[in-house]
């Protein structure tokens, strides 16, 4: 079983609401509704170009054999008016497990979303919902998926919700939707791209596992990862783990470089964060893996290096045994001060009732977000969309006990490593690229850890394109980074074959 500091991990890795969801309940068998759905047209200028497009905003029914509805998928499809079946289109949802699509719907690629100020907390309603110019109507229709249990997604007559809470349960619900939202839209021919930012990228590698493994029948022209996390072993804070320090030693360099919190600042980040990752895959994990056998003077050079890299003493690093934890160094970097840092974007500054604690109280970075997303979601789809509902959208907290056994549980493992699925398609599928995108200042998702795994061998380096932003997990709520990861993404799309 995956360990339970891995899936706090995971929980963590997309910002909580500020409210816990009610249990997920089914229907009678006998008292489901008809889907509902709600259409509108709407005109937008997406990338310098004026699009006119039709929003469709409510439920497809998934079936079992006998045609029985078990579940009702909510999304919402943003289809540019004019009949081209060829027109690319691109499937998104986000992560948790257990959580709505609302962050890259109302933060980065719908035709509106949430302004918030950049590294600072989000302060009370009512929060600006703009035009938004940088999403990706422009070049690709958009279909933002909820999995059942988040959003308004749910189970359906004596349904179980759990049947869908797992890595390949879920993945096999989504890749169902794709299948069902292509013949409805008559786009089974149309370039294809799925993508996701935290769990979403474990997602969509599973999902490929489905769409282009186990069926055989969807072939998808781009993977977008948005905040990568595919090997959980690597990273799980574990004792005799190792390799969680590896990982995490990049992006403290990135953030003490960003706090000018280092002895030594250098000018050159780019260069500083290089040698970072060359120390940290050599002498470092050398040093590690010698345990007890580490001789004095090889400990003394590498904890002056180390201490040259984290802005943390030598002596701190010594207590530490040359291992600190990301929530130990939240709390550290930062302790002359009287701050702390955060987890999902380190560039968040906190200050705690006390500062002689371990970790930090809370995550400023978290904190800072949790209530504008939630309400920007609820205004624009109520309003705007003219979706009207009585259940409430859940944005996480829906979802329990998922079960992390991939196959059925043939191929259950102690740590889900889903990495090698998206190897296999590259190598099965001659049309197929990945797009990578990290933030320097995430500790949910390292992006030296997203380097790590698609970086082995099966991973051509010229189908696999790696893209970094001056922030965190969710890079977008920079105003430059959402720009440039919209334009980053807007060539990945055009560059295709």
């Amino acid at each position: 079983m995956i360990s339970r500091l891995a899936l706090a991990l995971l929980l963590a890795a997309t910002p909580l609401a500020a409210q816990e969801a009610p249990p997920a309940r089914a229907e009678k068998a006998d008292d489901i509704p008809p889907p509902q759905r709600v259409v509108t047209k709407h005109l937008g200028t997406f990338g310098g170009a004026k699009v006119a497009y039709t929003a469709t905003a409510g439920e497809t029914y998934l079936k079992d054999k006998d045609g029985k509805p078990t579940a009702a998928i909510f999304s919402t499809s943003y289809v540019k008016d004019g009949s081209d079946p060829n027109r690319p289109v691109t499937f998104l949802y986000n992560g948790g497990p257990g959580s709505g699509s609302l962050w890259l719907h109302m933060g980065a690629f719908g035709p509106k979303r949430v302004r918030l100020p950049d590294a600072r907390d989000d302060g009370a309603p009512p929060y600006p919902i703009v035009d938004n110019p940088d999403s990706l109507l422009d070049v690709t229709d958009i279909v933002f998926i909820d999995p059942v249990g988040t959003g308004f997604s749910r189970a359906l007559g004596k349904t179980d919700p759990k049947t869908f809470w797992g890595v390949t349960q879920d993945a096999k619900s989504i890749s169902e939707f794709i299948r069902l939202w292509l013949s409805e839209n008559n786009r089974w021919n149309a370039p294809k791209y799925i993508g996701g930012e935290s769990y979403g990228t474990t997602r969509s590698a599973a999902l490929i596992n489905e769409l282009e493994g186990t069926y055989n029948d969807v072939a998808v022209n781009g993977v977008i990862l948005i905040s990568t996390i595919l090997d959980f072993g690597a990273e799980a804070e574990t004792e005799g783990n190792e390799m969680q320090f590896v990982v995490t030693l990049p992006s403290m360099a990135a953030v003490a470089w960003y706090h000018k919190a280092l002895t030594s600042q250098p000018t050159d980040q780019m260069a500083f964060l290089q040698a970072a990752r060359e120390f940290a895959r050599g002498p470092y994990i050398t040093a590690l893996l010698k345990g007890n056998a580490l001789g004095a003077e090889e400990r003394a050079a590498v904890r002056k290096q180390l201490a040259g890299f984290t802005g943390l003493s030598e002596a701190y690093l010594e207590r530490a045994n040359l291992r600190v934890s990301p929530q130990r160094f939240y709390k550290e970097l930062l302790r002359d001060r009287g701050q702390t840092v955060g987890r999902l974007d380190a560039r968040y500054l906190g200050i705690d009732y006390d500062n002689a604690g371990e970790g930090p109280d809370n995550d400023p970075s978290f904190y800072g977000i949790d209530a504008s997303y939630t309400a920007a979601m609820n205004a624009y789809v109520r309003s705007d969309l003219g979706y009207k509902s009585e259940r409430q959208y859940v944005t996480i907290g829906g979802v329990r006990d998922w079960d992390w056994k991939l196959n059925g549980g043939r191929d259950g493992t102690t740590y889900v490593n889903v990495a090698p699925y998206l190897s296999r398609a590259l190598r099965e599928n001659s049309g197929m690229k990945i797009f990578v995108g990290q933030g320097y200042y995430d500790f949910a998702t390292p992006f030296f850890g997203a380097e790590q795994s698609l970086t082995r061998p099966g991973f051509p380096a010229d189908r696999v394109e790696f893209h970094y932003y001056q922030s965190g997990h969710m890079m977008y709520v920079r105003g430059a980074d959402l720009a440039k990861l919209s334009a980053d993404i807007r060539g990945f799309i055009a560059a295709r074959k």
